[in-house]
């Protein structure tokens, strides 16, 4: 970024005193040759020659104020030049910026507008050694060559800036797209945390209730219940060493154990009756080993949560987990369970389990639409793609 003065313009960088110091020694170079042939001049006046030198004398000087007012000192050399041969050469340094700073319109009038005024220049004073129409035509071509140039000039910087704005854009989108993948990896671990560890946690919170409102049940109930809650305790334990490998090497294919999938609901259903639950499953897929690894898992964590919210918010009542589907028409899961038969104990959760289902199933390509049903039961829905 450029740095401004104290007006808040931009103050000349080493590259642009060398280009101003050039654009100096050109005009006063140029200016010379004009007032030497102005001088030499038998049809020049004395007085006239001299008023010649001094106006070209200012014009060389004012080329250092070209870059605050290109338009304005381009416009202002238009007269001078026409009177002075001197300042011929800040002229040329006036249309030339013109080019460079402004748009084409300002550069073709400013350069239309002397390439007329040199009709008229020459007529009255003509060169003494060369035609007229001559001088007239090396005016004009000079004047097209200056604007050319100018405009090549202009349209470089212009691809130069347009290059490093888009190297830019192309930076800050590359940033938004990490951020927003570490921001979907977050979410996918969050999700997949909360729905790995809250049915593990569930189980221990339940059999620990049915321990403490139950202390003298009998001695095979509490063995059972205390093996369901060392197992589960491990089963947690191990998912979350799974997780937090997926953290530290960020590839779940590479840590912990294999993500279950559609063949895994067997042993889901068959873990929550051992924990005391009435889990009813109804299976009436076609060809399960064809139903894709993403899929399934999905599917898998859709009647796990179920599951899960049945145990705490529902405990004792039958549910039901039916998957049905074939390809080309979808996979279809649906956790259902009725009222609870009795008081239902506060298990604390997280709220967000439902949230992070429609999340998985929206990815997957799916729908997912869950809510209470007739005589206050609950169900959870939801239609997965299965391509053919």
């Amino acid at each position: 970024m450029r740095r401004v003065d104290r007006k808040g313009r931009p103050r000349r960088t080493a590259r642009d005193w060398v280009v101003d110091f050039t654009c100096f020694l050109i005009a006063v170079g140029v200016g010379m040759l004009g007032a030497d042939a102005a001088s030499g001049d038998p049809n020049i006046p004395h007085a006239l020659a001299v008023v010649d030198q001094w106006l070209g004398a200012f014009a060389c000087a004012a080329v250092w104020l070209r870059r605050r007012w290109p338009v304005g000192f381009a416009v202002a050399m238009l007269p001078v030049c026409f009177i002075s041969n001197t300042a011929g050469g800040a002229g040329l340094v006036a249309l030339f910026t013109v080019a460079v700073h402004r748009p084409f319109k300002y550069g073709a009038w400013i350069g239309g507008i002397s390439a007329v005024l040199s009709f008229v220049f020459f007529w009255l004073r003509p060169d003494p050694e060369l035609p007229y129409g001559w001088m007239v035509a090396l005016t004009v071509l000079l004047n097209v060559a200056v604007v050319g140039w100018g405009m090549f000039v202009r349209s470089k910087r212009q691809l130069m800036l347009s290059l490093r704005d888009r190297a830019r854009r192309a930076e800050t989108e590359a940033a938004l797209r990490a951020e927003q993948a570490q921001r979907l990896a977050r979410e996918d671990i969050a999700r997949e945390m909360h729905d790995v560890l809250a049915h593990r946690l569930t189980l221990l919170s339940v059999h620990a209730g049915a321990l403490e409102f139950r202390p003298d049940a009998p001695r095979e109930e509490v063995a059972r219940a205390a093996g369901v809650i060392r197992e589960s305790a491990h089963e947690a334990l191990q998912d979350l060493r799974e997780i937090i490998g997926v953290l530290r090497t960020g590839d779940s294919e590479e840590a912990g154990r294999p993500q279950p999938t559609l063949a895994a609901l067997d042993g889901l259903v068959s873990e929550s009756r051992s924990a005391g639950m009435k889990v009813v499953l109804d299976g009436r897929v076609t060809d399960p080993a064809a139903v894709s690894a993403s899929v399934g898992r999905t599917a898998y964590r859709i009647a796990q949560e179920g599951l899960t919210n049945a145990r705490k918010h529902a405990p004792g009542a039958e549910v039901t987990v039916s998957v049905s589907g074939a390809p080309g028409e979808g996979l279809t899961v649906v956790v259902q369970n009725p009222a609870p038969p009795g008081a239902v104990p506060h298990v604390p959760g997280s709220g967000q389990g439902l949230i992070g289902l429609t999340e998985r199933a929206t990815l997957a390509g799916g729908r997912l639409s869950h809510g209470g049903v007739g005589g206050g039961g609950f169900e959870v829905r939801a239609w997965l793609p299965w391509g053919a």
